[in-house]
């Protein structure tokens, strides 16, 4: 790409992430919550209908995030085991997923976020997780998804792209204001199989994209 076209696309990106991040924060407590509950209803919905879904990796949200403290409690009392990401303590930009439980002990990263206290016995490598619960800044009807800038996701799940991990389902977790009308996309982005808000349950597949209205359900 000539540098003055990735720059441009940088800015844009950047003004992206300052526009969709002010609306999430902008929510109401009330609207959070309803969101939440939203969501929590869809995921088990989802996670009940196939079955071979049986471990789940979430996130703690932060900065006007989608919350999913009501599914993670949900999932506690079944089967479906649920995991949390950690910063790579070696591998710098990248991520580890730990084995989450009530009684698991949390540490604060370098961002504020609370994770679970590194313990190699709780790792979870990626070819154990079935579903992948992303946070995301932005998305479109195309299956793009913005993050924070910081490409955690996107290294972490560098051999995904290249096709390893096919049972992987991602699934990115957005508050409906913070759909856009198309993405600048860059080469490592990672194409989202699954969008969910309170509203919709968005599916790709290539390059055909359809909803469903959870509302209608």
């Amino acid at each position: 790409m000539i540098p003055s076209v990735r720059s441009d696309m940088q800015k844009h990106r950047q003004q992206l992430r300052r526009h969709f991040r002010a609306a999430r924060n902008n929510l109401s407590s009330a609207e959070q919550v309803q969101a939440s509950q939203a969501l929590a209803q869809q995921l088990l919905q989802y996670i009940a209908a196939n079955s071979r879904i049986k471990t789940v990796a979430v996130y703690v949200s932060n900065d006007g995030e989608a919350d999913l403290t009501p599914l993670v409690a949900a999932l506690w009392q079944t089967n479906i085991r649920v995991a949390l990401p950690v910063l790579h303590p070696v591998v710098k930009g990248q991520l580890l997923f730990l084995n989450y439980q009530p009684e698991t002990t949390m540490n604060k990263n370098q961002f504020a976020i609370p994770e679970p206290k590194l313990a190699c016995e709780n790792i979870l490598p990626l070819a154990n997780i079935d579903l992948l619960c992303m946070p995301l800044v932005a998305f479109d009807a195309h299956g793009n998804r913005l993050g924070m800038g910081g490409g955690f996701y996107d290294r972490t799940l560098a051999a995904y792209q290249k096709g390893r991990y096919p049972h992987l389902q991602l699934m990115g977790i957005a508050h409906d204001c913070q759909q856009a009308e198309a993405l600048p996309a860059a080469a490592w982005d990672i194409p989202l199989q699954h969008v969910l808000t309170p509203s919709k349950h968005w599916q790709f597949n290539l390059d055909t994209a359809f909803t469903t209205d959870s509302k209608a359900e």
